[in-house]
Parts: C-alpha cells; structure tokens; sequence
C-alpha cells in the first residue's frame, strides 16, 4: 500500500499546531532518565515552554541545555495505542528569562490566556526556547517519518523485515 506523502505531511503540520503540551525527557544531576510535560507554542521552527524553577525539569534542561520533548494523540482519541499518534524532536534548549520576547508571551496569551500569563510572569517562571533537530513521525503501523519541525524534511521510514 503506497503512503500519500503530501496527505501525511499535511497531517503531520495539522497534528503539531494542534496540541497544547509536550512531554519533555531529559536527564538530571546524577545522568538519570527524568520526564515532565509543560505547555508550549511553537513559532518559526522553535517551541517555546515557560516553567517554574521548583519544577524538577527545570534545572535538568537549564544545566544540560538538551532535552527529548514528544507531542501525543489523546488516548480517547486513539483506536490502538499500539500505533499511537505521535511526533518527537532532539532539542537544544536556552533559558530566555523572563524579560523580552513579547511576541512569544503573546502566543502563549492567545492560547492559554492572558491572566493565567500574567500571573505567571509575577513568579518564578522563566522562558525556554527548544530547537528542534532531528525528529520521528510516528501516525500508525508502517507510517513512521523522519521529520523536520516545519515539516520541511518529511520521509519515510521503511525497515528491511527480512533482517
């Protein structure tokens, strides 16, 4: 059965604008696995999370300046969570601080509201830019893609079943 590619592309971009959080997976101060989520935006080929320094991811991305962030399909929405609907990217990581980058706090404003944001901004939290690079596609069995974050790099992972 032969993939529609500019379908899957498409599905792909539709997939990415649509999720709200990301899981992030990083290590912490002993080198051992961590994992968290947090809310992003996305602009220009960069995603953009805001967190609290008591978050215990927070310290693992600042210090490492790498992290591992997947989206996922919502359970309820999936047929078999086998073949669940999911994209993953390697990112670099840089703490922005709280200061500037205005254009970025008002997406994080249109999406999750500005007086949550507001609020925020008067605590502890601190903006992080990921950049993704490398990054997997993953829309059922047999449909995996090797994936740019605007979708720019779109191809099809194929496996040699006979190994």
């Amino acid at each position: 059965m032969a993939i529609d590619l500019p379908a899957a592309k498409q599905r792909y971009l539709d997939f990415v604008a649509s999720r709200k959080t990301l899981a992030i997976s990083c290590l912490d101060e002993a080198g051992l696995p961590f994992i968290s989520y947090a809310p992003y935006v996305h602009k220009d080929g960069r995603l953009y999370i805001y967190i609290s320094r008591l978050a215990e991811h927070y310290q693992c991305i600042d210090e490492r300046r790498q992290a591992n962030v997947m989206l996922l399909a919502d359970e309820a929405d999936t047929a078999n969570l086998f073949g669940r609907e999911r994209a993953r990217w390697l990112c670099a990581a840089s703490n922005l601080g709280n200061k500037g980058h205005e254009d970025v706090f008002a997406l994080f404003n249109e999406r999750f509201g500005e007086k949550m944001l507001d609020l925020l901004r008067g605590l502890d939290f601190s903006l992080f830019e990921l950049t993704p690079a490398a990054g997997r596609y993953v829309v059922g069995f047999g449909q995996a893609f090797d994936v740019s974050i605007d979708g720019a790099q779109f191809d099809h992972v194929v496996i040699d079943k006979q190994r």
